[in-house]
Parts: structure tokens; sequence; C-alpha cells
């Protein structure tokens, strides 16, 4: 087998593999509700699969060096997430998730000329995701209907991440680390399920599953922070299973204290 076409027979496999893994995550957020819905959706459902494939082509200090970066974007996507729930309490679609991509391209040119450290990053995520907590808490608990995936909606999901997947592979050669850890945390479960759902149980729905996506993006941090600290002294497999484990781990929790509080 040629060269090419065993890079392309394995992007396309990676491809595959990332669209199976979404469907099956996501059709969970959509049936349980606001808060499990969120805190699935901020899950590595995407930007796991992205750097379990830079691995096999990088080393540890690509992959620690693309964490910093996809902790920087973490903030546009926690922005992403709180300008669109804002507008769709009376916006239509195309003006809600118009203003949320806005608001994440102009900042994402700015954060592009920062030189970030860990110190920086950490306080970008901690100030934006504490005001963006106080700004949506109004907004995240909505009781949603049932909702049945349809398979046209499935089709349109697999088609955006493996995009995702075999763009961010395919020119991490070029675009360097830390532009790779960028796109590898681009918003693309979050606006698949903002697509599919606005038209189908309205904005305000909609927009309370982002509401509680932002304390998850919170989780999310803590894991890509993770990664970073851990990637060149574990290795990347190590690093990126502990990683995983803080996600998962940091969503239970929050969920648990969120019960706990909705209980009392």
């Amino acid at each position: 087998m040629s060269p090419d076409l065993h890079f392309a027979f394995t992007l396309i496999l990676r491809m595959a593999v990332t669209a199976a893994f979404l469907l099956a995550a996501t059709i969970t957020a959509e049936r349980a509700g606001p808060l499990i819905g969120g805190l699935v959706a901020t899950l590595p459902i995407s930007a796991g699969p992205v750097y379990i494939f830079l691995a096999l082509d990088h080393d540890a200090h690509f992959i620690a060096q693309g964490a910093l970066g996809s902790l920087a974007t973490n903030v546009l996507n926690v922005l992403f997430a709180v300008t669109y729930a804002l507008l769709a309490q009376k916006r239509s679609l195309l003006t809600s998730l118009s203003g949320a991509f806005a608001v994440w391209i102009a900042l994402s040119l700015v954060v592009a000329q920062v030189h970030w450290t860990l110190a920086r990053a950490v306080a970008f995520n901690t100030v934006v995701i504490a005001v963006s907590l106080w700004v949506v808490r109004p907004l995240r608990d909505i009781r949603l209907a049932a909702i049945r995936a349809r398979w046209y909606d499935l089709v349109i999901r697999a088609a955006m991440v493996s995009l995702l997947v075999g763009v961010v592979v395919t020119l991490s050669f070029t675009i360097g680390p830390t532009t790779s850890g960028n796109l590898a945390v681009f918003p693309i479960v979050l606006t698949s399920i903002i697509i599919i759902l606005h038209r189908r149980i309205g904005g305000p729905a909609t927009a309370a599953i982002m509401a509680n996506a932002v304390i998850g993006l919170g989780g999310f941090a803590v894991a890509v922070m993770t990664l970073y600290l851990t990637a060149e002294r574990l290795g990347s497999p190590a690093a990126l299973s502990l990683a995983l484990a803080v996600s998962i781990g940091c969503n239970f929790m929050i969920y648990v204290v969120r019960k706990r509080a909705a209980a009392a």
C-alpha cells in the first residue's frame, strides 16, 4: 500500500470512529435533560479522539503544547455557549448561532496574539467561567420533553465532527501544536446540538443545555490542564487516559452537587 493510500485509509477510519463516539454521546445528551445534556456535551467527545489521533503522529511535547492552546480556546467555547443562550431566548436559530460564532471568531483572533502560559490560561478560564455561571444561572432549569433522534440528524452530526477530525489531523504537521489544540476544541458538538434542537424544542430549551454546558466546560478545563501537566511526564497514552478520567470525574461531581442542591 502506498504511503498516500495508507494515510487516506487511516484518516477515514479515524473519522468513522470519532463519528460513532459522537453519535452515542449526543443521543444521550438529548434524552437526559438539560443538566446531563450540558455535561455530556462538554465531555471530550470530539477533542478526545482528535488528541488520540494526534498522539499517534506526534510526540508528547506536541500534545502538551496543544493542550495549552486548547485551554485558552476553552474560554471561547464558554462565551460561545453564553452568547447563544442569551440570544436564543427571543431570537431565531440563525441569529443566535451567528452571534455565538461572531463572538468566537472575534475573540479567537485576540487569543491568537497572546503568548499563553499555564498561569495566564488558568486565570483566563477562572474569571470568564465564574462570570458566565452567574450570567446563565437563570437559564439553566427548564424541563425538556423526550427527544427522538432522526436519521438525518445523526448524519449531520457524524459529518461535522468527522470533518473536524480530518482537518486537524491532516493540518497538524503544518499548523503546529498550539493551533492544532485550538482547532481540537472547536465547538462542533455544541453547534450540532444547537442546530438540531433549536427548531425542534425551541430556543429557551436548547439554551438551557448550553447554560448547563458552561459549568461542564469548567470540568473540561481541568482535564485539559491535567493533560498539559502530565503529557511529557507520563507519556501521551497515560496522560490522555488521566485527562479523560478527570473530565468524567469532574462532570460526575458537578451532577451530584447540583442534584443535592436541588433536593435541598
